[in-house]
């Protein structure tokens, strides 16, 4: 039996409502699992399978759907303490994320960017790697059955890319998309591309000077160690459907190279995976959608996909809980 952990993120947003409809539909369909749902009783009262637990933390105000309250945001991050020392624990098997809304939980004082980076610092880790998988919504043979786009840079603004962006920081990034693509997506010899930083990918230093000084010499390392890695790729040819079947992933240098040309083709399908942490985390790739909150319009699709990535990744680790 497999147990998969649910945080069901901020109270106000969708999470709560598409944590429990997935949840119900996803134990109908896999019989050997065994879901845990985190957050306040009082979200789930429908809640109806009896393979569903409702692991209960109190939410600190009442909650109206769509509007935000700082008093609940230590609420939320309670979640995903109590979801990761269950984790360590051995209690879960995988974590499954709702959408937090970040910056209400920066507005009450707590200094956060995101799950990725809190659950890195959380379980000790100096560097973790935020990927999306997710299937084409277009039905192409042109286009490979799994798109993954890693990022070497996640939630900061643009003019500070170039200044994060190191020839250490893509060689560890590099190895450990290779690592985990290796040992948790059982790839055996991974094909990464690598896109470049500027136009052209700098066109030979003509357009920006980072692919000369640090992502060329990166990939020469990771070439060295024997990996497969070709870059650095322009970013706008990367992404065609000739370099999508090429590779296994794309390793792209900052959040909307990668995830906005990742969204459109698989929007609706697409699931955050944390690379380099030692539990299985997976996400939606979707926020918390306030406009929408409490309406029950809410689509359901990607935390079904994140529920059903984080149960594979949990056979192939093999931490069963009997």
């Amino acid at each position: 039996m497999k147990r998969l952990a649910i945080t069901t993120g901020e109270p106000a947003g969708i999470g709560p409502e598409i944590s429990l409809e997935s949840a119900q539909l996803f134990l109908d369909a896999n019989p050997n699992v065994c879901i845990h749902l985190i957050g306040d009783a009082s979200f789930f009262k429908r809640a109806s399978h009896p393979r569903l637990v409702i692991d209960h933390l109190p939410i600190a105000t009442p909650v109206t759907p769509g509007r935000l309250d700082v008093a609940n945001a230590p609420y939320v991050l309670a979640t995903l303490d109590l979801a990761l020392k269950g984790s360590r624990e051995g209690a879960y098997d995988a974590i499954v994320t709702a959408p937090v809304q970040k910056s209400v939980i920066k507005e009450s004082g707590i200094d956060f960017s995101g799950h990725t980076e809190y659950f890195a610092q959380a379980c000790g880790v100096p560097l973790v790697v935020m990927m999306l998988c997710g299937a084409p919504i277009f039905d192409s043979d042109l286009l490979p059955s799994q798109i993954r786009v890693a990022l070497a840079t996640t939630h900061i603004p643009i003019h500070k890319v170039p200044q994060a962006i190191s020839e250490d920081l893509l060689v560890r990034t590099i190895d450990i998309i290779h690592g985990d693509l290796r040992s948790k997506f059982g790839i055996k010899n991974p094909v990464i591309y690598v896109a470049g930083l500027n136009p052209h990918a700098g066109e030979s230093g003509h357009m920006g000077q980072e692919e000369i000084r640090m992502i060329e010499p990166a990939i020469a390392i990771a070439k060295a160690k024997g990996y497969v890695v070709e870059g650095p790729l322009a970013g706008d040819t990367i992404f065609s459907p000739k370099n999508l079947k090429s590779c296994d992933a794309i390793l792209a240098m900052y959040h909307d190279q990668g995830l906005a040309p990742f969204k459109f083709a698989t929007f609706g399908s697409g699931v955050n995976v944390t690379l380099g942490l030692p539990i299985i985390r997976t996400s939606v790739d979707h926020g918390t959608a306030l406009g929408i909150a409490g309406k029950g319009i809410a689509d359901c699709s990607s935390m079904m996909a994140a529920l059903e990535l984080a149960l594979q990744l949990a056979k192939k680790h093999g931490s069963s809980s009997a």
